[in-house]
């Protein structure tokens, strides 16, 4: 009697702290969502197969895409300094990834095949035309791949503060798997991701990896992209894949084939930024390269001035 009272004590409680921990995931999302700081009203809807794609289109010329960095939090408001600058010579396209942003956020496993094939998908569908393309941090490696499979739809290739070739080919373990496993989990996974993308956690990303300068991070900033962490059915499922290296590929043997121009860009604050320059330089002399300074990762938010001019010096 007394082994099944504790059981059923034990039941009891877990089932609490389980109905304790829903509560708190759901009150997160909510308090992270409620300002709805990401609401566009001009911004249009690319239908894909695997859901609804948040974009916008601005200006007139040539188009040019700008595709984020692919992250949890990412989105296409990290180009949102850089669009008036350049829709008087563009036709601007941003784009939220799936699984990002304002797009339709579906739990599944995000693979680096989903993104090259829904980059390409894109194009011929709402563009319709060859284009210009800047990507930033680990979507440079899709896009490669992407103008690779799909030469014809590609011009011009920007990478800002792409991925060292040696991350891009790293692939899920054993480990990666299990982890993918619990964060997959409706309720212990959910409150991980939720400490994961926490406005702290988010910040200290910005202040050491993102800007240059961590007192130049805005409040207003770290609230749109907490905002966009938590937006959507199934957020968690992006991170889960990126963090487990579902979303990398290999792109080597893409940047020996591709004859289209790339550009390389930096943060001249980055770590290794000349090593990685020279790494992929290694397999494609061809590439053209130049430094943003007073900037780390994001130089399109931090200083979107310089970048500006490095563009037009490179898409003429």
């Amino acid at each position: 009697m007394k082994t099944k009272n504790k059981l059923l004590t034990l039941l009891v409680l877990s089932a609490s702290a389980a109905a304790a921990t829903a509560v708190i995931n759901k009150c997160i999302k909510l308090s992270a969502t409620s300002k709805n700081l990401l609401s566009d009203t001009k911004a249009h809807c690319y239908k894909w197969r695997f859901g609804n794609i948040h974009y916008t289109k601005t200006g007139s010329g040539k188009p040019l895409l700008l595709i984020h960095h692919l992250s949890e939090h990412g989105s296409g408001y990290e180009w949102n300094q850089m669009i008036n600058n350049l829709k008087d010579q563009y036709t601007v396209y941003t784009v939220d990834l799936l699984g990002c942003g304002r797009s339709e956020k579906p739990d599944l496993t995000y693979t680096n095949y989903l993104y090259v094939q829904m980059i390409s998908d894109f194009i011929k569908s709402e563009i319709g035309h060859r284009t210009n393309v800047i990507a930033s941090g680990s979507s440079s490696s899709l896009a490669v791949m992407a103008c690779n499979n799909a030469p014809e739809l590609f011009d011009q290739i920007m990478l800002i503060n792409p991925d060292s070739l040696l991350l891009c080919s790293q692939i899920p373990n054993k480990h990666s798997k299990v982890y993918k496993f619990i964060l997959d989990l409706p309720i212990i996974g959910t409150l991980l991701y939720h400490i994961a993308t926490s406005k702290q956690a988010i910040k200290e990303e910005f202040s050491t990896h993102y800007f240059s300068n961590p007192y130049s991070v805005k409040n207003s900033l770290i609230d749109i992209y907490y905002e966009s962490a938590h937006l959507g059915e199934s957020p968690k499922s992006l991170y889960a894949s990126v963090t487990c290296n579902y979303a990398r590929c290999n792109i080597v043997n893409s940047l020996k084939k591709i004859d289209n121009s790339i550009y390389i860009v930096g943060g001249e604050d980055m770590e290794n930024i000349d090593d990685m320059i020279r790494e992929y330089q290694r397999y494609n002399p061809a590439i053209e390269t130049s430094l943003i300074g007073n900037s780390k990762f994001l130089p399109q938010l931090e200083n979107p001035t310089e970048l500006l001019r490095t563009i037009q010096m490179y898409f003429v």
